[in-house]
């Protein structure tokens, strides 16, 4: 049994303190997650608040079946929908996020590579940058992203490997 499924458990019992455990354990990586969808880093950190509090409000709800990470996930991209609409029509922050799934590199290479990787970033459709973000950025699995978006694990594979023969179409110009 995976470890935050133990903490659900625990959780669901009554067992509060198990909660600080839990958020601890995914708070970077949502975080890391709404910073994308976000125009500013105090939105993303709303977005990424707001995603555990819904967590904290239907964990009752939620059956062990080993899909935790995706059901995580979902609540983050249904919440960064929510507080953007909210907000007023900016573009996600990419020039300072581009670092987050970039290696880390030295000088001036590094900062030339992360701009590039946001502008081409930008320029992909939105699903593809989901994608990209959610495999790539995120590190899910293509059965995680397939839960998360509601797509069939074969359109997920299409779609993905589509979305990087594009992303290196528009790194080679």
């Amino acid at each position: 049994m995976a470890p935050e499924e133990e903490l659900i458990r625990q959780i669901q019992k009554g067992r509060q303190e198990c909660l600080d455990e839990l958020i601890e354990l995914y708070y970077p990586a949502i975080l890391r997650y709404c910073l994308w969808h976000m125009p500013d880093t105090e939105s993303a950190q709303d977005a990424t608040q707001e995603t555990f509090l819904r967590l904290i409000r239907f964990i009752g709800r939620y059956k062990h079946n080993g899909q935790f990470k995706a059901y995580l996930y979902q609540i983050a991209a249904n919440t960064c929908i929510d507080v953007r609409r909210r907000l007023p029509r900016t573009e996600p922050l990419t020039e300072e996020l581009s670092c987050l799934i970039c290696q880390p590199e030295s000088g001036y290479q590094a900062v030339e590579n992360r701009q590039l990787l946001a502008t081409v970033f930008t320029k992909l459709q939105g699903d593809q940058r989901e994608l990209l973000l959610l495999r790539y950025g995120q590190e899910l699995t293509l059965r995680e992203i397939a839960v998360i978006t509601g797509l069939p694990l074969r359109t997920v594979q299409t779609k993905l490997s589509r979305a990087v023969k594009k992303m290196r179409k528009l790194l080679d110009r």
